[in-house]
This record gives C-alpha cells, sequence and structure tokens, in this order.
C-alpha cells in the first residue's frame, strides 16, 4: 500500500505475460548460468529492467520469463503456453525479485532445529538448491516428490530464500549478522502475533500455477525435516495471466489500482536501493543481496466499502477508475506525476493532507524507496464475520533502517489510510545473493 514503492502486480500484464509463454530462449541449457550483456547488465537484470519500466508506460517491451527450448533428443517441457514460462534460477541476484510477479504465491519461515549448527545449515541449503534447480525447469524434485505438479510444466517458478536474525546465532555465525538485520521498531498501531512472523529461514515461492508453489513448498518442508520446523506459512495471489482483455495495472482488495510508482531498474539509483554492496556496516558475504521485510496487513474491508468512492479516492490520492492522481485532471492516467502543491476549486490541497500517496511519496521521506511484490490474501472470516484478507507486503531494500522503518514510521502515524488497516504479522530477513554456477544458496555466508 505504500506509493513509494508499488506492487509488481501489473509487471506481468505489462510486459506482456504472453512473452512468458511463448518466446524461445534459444541459448540452450548454458543459460541456466546468468550472463552479462551490455554496460554490464545481467540478463535477469535487464528482464527486470524493461518490465519495471513498462510499469510507468515507459514504452519498451521485452519477455517476462523465459521458454526454453531443451536440445534435440531431451524431454520437452510439460504444460502448454503459460507452463511453459522459465525464470533462470542461478545469476548475480536471486530470482523472484527483478522478475515479473507471478499469479500465486507461497510464504513461508522455518526455524532450525537445536543443535543443526551451521553444517546442517549448510546441507539443508545445499538439498533445496538442488530441488529447486530441477522444479524451476519443470523436471521432478530427487526427492520426496509427491506428483502433484507431475503434469505441468515450470509455471514460472521463483523460490527465494532469506535468513532471519536468529539463525545466525543458531548455526554459529554470529558474526556475520549484518547490523541492519536488527528488530523493526514497534509501529503505532501494530497488532502483531509472533506466531505468523519472523523466523529463522523465509521462503518466497512464485508461481502461475497454485499447484507448482504448493508443490515447491511441500518439498522443501519434507527435505528440511529433522533440520528446520515450518512456523508459518501464507498463500497469496495476483492477477492471473489473461484475465483481463488488455495488459492494465492490478487492484488489491480495496479496488485500488495498486503499482504505479516502483523504482525502475536502469534508473540512476535503482541497485543503490535495492542491492547491499560490500562496505559500510555490510558484511561481504550480503554483496549482491537484499533485505526483504515482510508484513501481513489485514484490510478492514467492511469499514473501506462503507465509503463512497469519492471519498475512497481522498483517502488515497488518487482516482479509482485509473489510478489518475487527484492532482490532475480525470482520465490523465496513473502514470501522470503527483503534483503535491496543487490546489482544489475551493482552494484547498487537492491532494488531502493526510492521502496516502501525499504521506508516503519519496519527497516526503527524504528519498526513501523500495522494490515492492505485494501478494492479496483471503483466508475466511474472522469470529467477528469480518474478512481475513488483505495484502501480503513484501519490500526489498539495501537498508530497511533507510527503507521501510522511516517510511512505515510516518504511514503509521499521519495516513488516512492506516485507519482501514491492521498489521498483524511482520518479519525482516537478510536476503544473500544469487546462487552461483555449481554453486548452492547461501554459499556467500557458509563459505566466504
Amino acid at each position: 500500500m505504500d506509493d513509494t514503492s508499488t506492487d509488481l502486480t501489473d509487471l506481468a500484464d505489462r510486459t506482456g505475460r504472453e512473452d512468458r509463454t511463448g518466446q524461445a530462449d534459444r541459448t540452450g541449457q548454458a543459460d541456466r548460468q546468468e550472463r552479462k550483456g551490455p554496460a554490464g547488465f545481467t540478463r535477469r537484470a535487464l528482464l527486470g529492467t524493461a518490465g519495471a519500466g513498462l510499469l510507468v508506460g515507459a514504452g519498451a517491451g521485452v519477455a517476462g520469463a523465459v521458454a526454453y527450448d531443451r536440445p534435440s533428443g531431451e524431454k520437452a517441457d510439460k504444460g502448454g503456453a503459460l507452463g511453459a514460462g522459465r525464470l533462470p534460477f542461478r545469476g548475480e541476484h536471486q530470482a523472484g525479485i527483478l522478475e515479473p510477479q507471478q499469479a500465486r504465491v507461497q510464504l513461508a519461515a522455518f526455524d532450525l532445529a537445536d543443535g543443526a549448527g551451521r553444517d546442517g545449515l549448510r546441507t539443508l541449503l545445499q538439498r533445496w538448491t538442488r530441488a529447486v534447480d530441477r522444479l524451476t525447469t519443470g523436471e521432478p524434485a530427487e526427492e520426496f516428490d509427491n506428483q502433484v505438479a507431475l503434469d505441468a510444466g515450470p509455471c514460472s517458478l521463483a523460490v527465494t530464500v532469506g535468513f532471519g536474525a536468529a539463525l545466525f546465532d543458531k548455526a554459529g555465525l554470529a558474526e556475520h549478522r549484518p547490523a541492519a538485520l536488527e528488530p523493526l521498531p514497534a509501529f503505532t498501531g501494530d497488532a502483531l502475533d509472533a506466531a505468523r512472523g519472523e523466523g529463522d529461514l523465509f521462503v518466497q515461492i512464485g508461481a502461475d500455477d497454485a499447484l507448482v508453489a504448493v508443490h515447491a513448498l511441500r518439498v522443501l518442508q519434507r527435505l528440511a525435516a529433522g533440520t528446520a520446523a515450518l512456523r508459518w506459512q501464507s498463500a497469496g495471489f495476483a492477477r492471473t495471466p489473461g484475465a483481463t482483455a488488455r495488459p492494465v495495472t492490478g487492484r488489491n482488495l480495496m479496488g485500488q489500482i495498486d503499482g504505479t510508482n516502483n523504482p525502475k531498474p536502469g534508473e540512476d539509483g535503482f541497485a543503490a536501493r535495492v542491492f547491499c554492496a560490500a562496505g559500510g556496516d555490510h558484511p561481504a558475504w550480503l554483496a549482491g543481496g537484499s533485505f526483504l521485510v515482510f508484513r501481513r496487513i489485514r484490510m478492514l474491508l467492511d469499514h473501506w466499502e462503507e465509503l463512497p468512492v469519492d471519498r475512497q479516492e481522498r483517502v488515497i490520492g488518487r482516482r479509482k477508475a485509473d489510478g489518475s492522481p487527484l492532482s490532475a485532471p480525470a482520465g490523465s492516467g496513473e502514470g501522470t506525476a503527483v503534483d503535491l502543491s496543487a490546489q482544489g476549486p475551493d482552494g484547498g490541497l487537492a491532494v488531502p493532507s493526510d492521502a496516502h500517496v501525499r504521506v508516503a511519496a519519496p519527497a516526503s521521506n527524504g528519498g526513501a524507496a523500495m522494490l515492492r511484490r505485494g501478494f492479496s490474501y483471503h483466508d475466511g472470516l474472522l469470529p467477528d464475520g469480518s474478512p481475513d484478507a488483505g495484502l501480503l507486503f513484501l519490500a526489498f531494500q539495501a537498508d530497511p533502517r533507510k527503507g521501510f522503518t522511516p517510511v512505515q514510521r510516518k504511514l503509521s502515524r499521519g495516513d488516512g489510510l492506516s485507519r482501514f488497516l491492521r498489521h498483524e504479522a511482520s518479519g525482516l530477513y537478510a536476503v544473500p545473493p544469487g546462487v552461483p554456477a555449481a554453486g548452492y544458496l547461501g554459499q556467500q555466508l557458509l563459505e566466504g
């Protein structure tokens, strides 16, 4: 819900989800290794760059994912056009950060078993790496494959792993814990359930098919048996490819267009905002990695839906129909820049003083920004009959002390939207860099 960062829900639509399903990657098996292109960009980063550019109408098109052509004689991918979409598993950064957002997600956290230690963690991450390497190509995992996804292709499966603060002590790695992995402060209005947040190992599993995502989580869970136990799990969803007649930005459960001002790869300062660099108080092993903030945010939909549309628009600062800011004429489009100084016909601020877009704007927060990949969730009804539904907020950033924390502090105190939200779970994780060729997840930490 933070306008300094935006959901990537519409990335796949705006880059043409059909590109996931129809454009062949002719480089063969070697393309599973990340490549450097012109100007030093990785192939994965270039995918993300074009997708994010289209998010705000930049007009450049590129494949959102890769459909892999196997060498002659090798078994073809299963699944239809949508199922054939593939995302590279190995590269400079982990998958699931820059790529177009998938339609389904499984989020989960695990706690390391007592006595597992550094060796147990290494063995687990090596086992997970072998399994994900196969699953992201549409092949069965070597172990514990329950055949749920047997007839599906990879469906743009991506698995992203993060490390919680407590993991470093449990694994005997306390001296390698990043300083920025300090606990998030308490924010006004928080109602956090510790049992549904935090955790030693975090996984984000995205796919365009729900069974593929659930299957991958089940494989990882079984591979972790005896070493790490599941702490919590949440399922989310975004717009399904092809659900609209034309590419449009997705909407959240409040009906608002949710995805406008994400920082874009290629912009000055993008990498510095999203990815860690060696130096300062970031440890060397985290170079190329990131920090992930997770928040489970329940929307008070019954109260929100009682508001007339014009009141909802003033809470957000944008029109509900097309996302255009209240500081611009109706129909100008969501890509129109917000003018926080603009006045309305009555001489007052066109964008109210407590409107979400004003309070969350980078200009109001010292330029703070994050790369968001939020998913909606709906888990039935609460005992009082209200919907247990809202947003699974995910934000990648180089330093939460300069990104999420100052922005959320301001939102919790002065954002009109906060009256309709409840933050009910939270987590902060250090996301290691991408998986090296012939290496494994987290190798930079465990063997650096």
